[in-house]
């Protein structure tokens, strides 16, 4: 499909990111497969400036989000609520639990295994923009590095230090990479970190990026009937609190609020 029938003529890929009416681009990935799967909160494109006014509604709906259900996660509802009440759905994979701490992004298109493991983002729930993630599995957990003998040779630590990970499409089981081991869902379960795909990243980033790293839960939801989420949890009600006897209420974590540094130190001093 055309991604633009304006009598102006076609709109250069600039022109589309600029713009405060298209979809995003993963949305115009996903356009081309399935034209219904752009549709916003009240079922037509949603400017991303109109994110902010809907923060007190109900909460927000992803092109990435399909109400058919969940085939490469948990098969539970997944809500993320940011400091400033937006609310984004999604799907839950990795471990099934809630999360609290600081949302902060990473635009990476490939190094998703070394990222979640750095300890800089300890505490933190990491939004990765790039619109794929886990299509290449995750590396052996046990081949150590040839040089640093104490350090895994694909990962930058030898846990995963996020607080929760909060992706736009995940791939599931089908990863491909003559290294991978297993998939990122089944290592996020073995190190007990939450994460959630079908959020819109890309506008998540661009709200970050503007008014700066913010506080965020991840709240587990229920989980999905085969005809769809019910009234009380669908992300198209516009009722914003409708939802929440639904989902596991947790405190809000602010990782500033601790000292990480210590924290890492005790990690280096158990591993050694």
């Amino acid at each position: 499909m055309p991604l633009s029938t304006s009598s102006e003529g076609p709109k250069t890929p600039q022109q589309l990111l600029d713009s405060s009416s298209h979809t995003t681009p993963g949305a115009l990935l996903l356009a081309a497969a399935n034209p219904t799967a752009v549709a916003g909160l009240d079922g037509e494109n949603t400017p991303n400036s109109q994110l902010k006014e809907r923060g007190s509604g109900g909460p927000h709906s992803s092109p990435f989000l399909s109400g058919c259900g969940d085939s490469k996660g948990n098969g539970r509802l997944a809500n993320l609520e940011l400091g400033c009440g937006l609310v984004y759905q999604g799907y839950s994979f990795g471990a099934e639990k809630s999360a609290a701490g600081e949302l902060v992004f990473q635009t990476g298109m490939v190094g998703y295994p070394e990222s979640i493991t750095d300890p800089s983002y300890r505490g933190q729930i990491l939004v990765i923009t790039f619109p794929l993630v886990g299509n290449y599995g995750v590396p052996s957990r046990e081949t150590m590095d040839n040089l640093l003998r104490d350090i895994p040779a694909h990962f930058e630590a030898a846990k995963i230090h996020i607080a929760g990970l909060v992706v736009a499409s995940y791939s599931g089981e089908d990863f491909s990479h003559f290294l991978a081991q297993s998939s990122l869902g089944t290592w996020l379960k073995e190190q007990g970190v939450p994460a959630m795909h079908g959020v819109d990243t890309r506008a998540l980033t661009k709200r970050i990026r503007e008014e700066g790293s913010m506080l965020g839960r991840m709240l587990i939801g229920p989980s999905i009937i085969s005809n769809g989420p019910s009234e009380d949890t669908n992300a198209s009600s516009g009722d914003g609190g409708k939802w929440r006897k639904n989902f596991e209420d947790i405190d809000w974590v602010d990782p500033n609020a601790r000292n990480l540094v210590a924290e890492g130190n005790l990690v280096l001093c158990v591993k050694g």
